[in-house]
C-alpha cells in the first residue's frame, strides 16, 4: 500500500466525528442505519478472524516447542505467537469500538453485541 495512503488513514478516521456531527436530522437515521450495517457484519467476521489469530498462536506456540533449540525456528515461531497475540488484540480492540460507537450513537439494543459475536 502507498505510504501517503496510510498516513492519511489516521487522519480521515479522525474527521469522522466532524462529518457524524454535521448530520442533520433526517441524515441522523442513515448514520444509525450505516453503523449497524457495519456492527453486523463485523459480528459476523469478529469470529472468525478470532478463531484464525488463535489458530495462529497455537501453531507459534507448537512450532516453538518442537524447534528443539534451533534458533531459526525459534525465531519463526515466536513471529507466529506474536502475530496471533497481535491479531486476537486487534479483534477484540475492534469489537469493543463497535460496542462504544452503537452505544454513542444509540442504535436499537437488539443489534448491540453481547459478547464476542454474540447478536
Amino acid at each position: 500500500m502507498n505510504n501517503k495512503i496510510i498516513k492519511l488513514i489516521p487522519i480521515g478516521l479522525a474527521t469522522l466525528p466532524l462529518a457524524a456531527f454535521a448530520a442533520s436530522a433526517a441524515s441522523d437515521t442513515a448514520a444509525k442505519g450505516l453503523i449497524s450495517t457495519v456492527q453486523n457484519i463485523l459480528n459476523a467476521l469478529i469470529p472468525l478472524f478470532m478463531v484464525i489469530a488463535t489458530v495462529v498462536f497455537l501453531w507459534g506456540v507448537v512450532r516453538y516447542i518442537t524447534a528443539a533449540g534451533d534458533e531459526e525456528k525459534v525465531k519463526e515461531a515466536r513471529n507466529f505467537i506474536i502475530y496471533g497475540l497481535i491479531g486476537l488484540f486487534v479483534m477484540v480492540s475492534v469489537w469493543g469500538l463497535v460496542g462504544v460507537l452503537v452505544s454513542t450513537f444509540g442504535v436499537s439494543g437488539e443489534t448491540i453485541p453481547t459478547g464476542i459475536g454474540g447478536q
